[in-house]
């Protein structure tokens, strides 16, 4: 059991089937290397290469120095860098689920998108066990797991595996949801299953058809019908130059965000009824570039009547919305066998350069969330060339063919260009 670093190898730990092991509890642990903390959708995670500076100039500068010089003779980093596409380089470090066949209660947080929140789901949706158990709670990401109501359900899990104490857990509900209403505040719900068996898959449809009202920062509408006539909107990939990852970092952190203008925002109108979306989420786009790639930042965000984000507790302490997904154009094919509607699987075995100009379709995976819209309240989806609002400690490496770029999105007729939200019946 354990949080983090001593939750992702727990997996990489069950890969090898020792025969010791008999029940795990990966909390809150990222299980893919490249797709949950390296590469999201293809784009290179700073967490990552801040997290091993910072080991390295502990090892090489700072105490640990004292005792073992130089203890880091392997070139982490750029083992890293130079293993950008999903080539099995990493597989020591990748759930294999087919071969994760002893009990698991998978814990993960809505508000670790970025890093772990990807692993928790994956694991309860493809690990071989039929002994299976999820918790989705909120927050940040180590206090959940010393509440009074987290030692309960780790105990009462090692109890029944390891103790052989007939406490009844496995005949409860295997998955536990907190169902948030907004300003980190939930309600607690039992579920058979996951993704929940009754979700209304609703596709909001982008719709671009209208010219954008000067200075306004909303660009368009998300509607439930597929507008007739294609709309388009263009946006500059960068405004900072051709260096594009610690300066784009730091101004957007010190600036409070993207700069306007860059990338598109659209919402729906004012919701007659709370609405509850639970569940994976995927976001269907026509899009085009000036250059040769072209990088997607997608972040979905509650809005309430005054036009004010709601934010939610971040796993790293700060402010952060519902959701996030993100895709380099460039790795856009799917594996077809691994892909679902709401979960597309991109192989990220080649990558397929765009021509200037040239419109392409993409499906690009938003990490799972749960949020109850209410009424009133507006639901909106930001379509970036860079990391948006609440990424301060999930930055990504911006290459420089986006210097200069021109970046378009296209939406109705023949190109329909879609959010698709996981809404649950009330």
């Amino acid at each position: 059991m354990g949080i983090s670093y001593f939750a992702i190898n727990q997996w990489f730990a069950a890969n090898l089937q020792p025969p010791s092991l008999k029940a795990i509890i990966p909390w809150e642990g990222f299980a893919d290397i490249y797709r949950d903390a390296l590469y999201h959708g293809g784009l290179l995670s700073l967490f990552m290469t801040n997290w091993y500076t910072a080991h390295l100039l502990h090892h090489t500068l700072g105490r640990a120095s004292q005792d073992l010089p130089d203890g880091w003779q392997i070139n982490t980093l750029s083992f890293w860098l130079h293993n950008n596409l999903d080539s099995g380089a990493f597989r020591g470090a990748q759930a294999q689920w087919d071969k994760i066949n002893i009990p698991m209660f998978s814990v993960g947080n809505w508000s670790g998108m970025g890093l772990h929140l990807r692993g928790n789901t994956e694991a309860f949706m493809h690990a071989a066990t039929p002994h299976k158990k999820l918790r989705m709670h909120l927050g940040s990401h180590v206090h959940p797991f010393y509440t009074e109501d987290g030692r309960q359900d780790q105990i009462r899990f090692f109890d029944h595996w390891l103790k052989d104490i007939d406490n009844g857990v496995m005949d409860e509900p295997p998955v536990k949801l907190a169902i948030r209403k907004g300003g980190d505040a939930f309600d607690w719900r039992s579920e058979n299953e996951w993704p929940l068996a009754r979700t209304r898959w609703t596709k909001l449809y982008l719709d671009l058809s209208q010219p954008a009202a000067e200075k306004s920062e909303i660009s368009g509408a998300l509607e439930v019908k597929n507008p007739a006539a294609v709309g388009s909107r263009s946006y500059a990939a960068s405004s900072l130059g051709s260096m594009g990852s610690t300066s784009a970092a730091a101004s957007q952190v010190m600036g409070g965000g993207i700069r306007p203008g860059m990338g598109i925002s659209l919402e729906t109108a004012k919701l007659s009824v709370d609405t509850e979306i639970t569940g994976p989420i995927a976001a269907v786009l026509w899009v085009s570039s000036s250059s040769e790639d072209m990088d997607l930042f997608l972040t979905l965000r509650n809005i309430d009547p005054d036009g004010k984000d709601v934010m939610e507790t971040g796993q790293q302490g700060l402010p952060v919305p519902v959701a996030k997904g993100w895709l380099r154009v460039s790795h856009r094919e799917l594996d077809p066998e691994r892909s679902l509607p709401y979960r597309p699987y991109h192989r990220h075995q080649r990558r397929l350069y765009l021509k200037p100009g040239e419109i392409v379709k993409v499906e690009v995976e938003i990490w799972p969330t749960s949020m109850v819209f209410k009424k009133g309240h507006r639901i909106r989806l930001d379509v970036q060339p860079r990391d948006g609002l609440g990424s301060s400690h999930y930055m990504h490496y911006h290459a420089d063919y986006n210097s200069g770029a021109i970046n378009t999105i296209y939406a109705g007729g023949d190109m329909a260009s879609y959010l698709l939200l996981p809404v649950i019946p009330a």
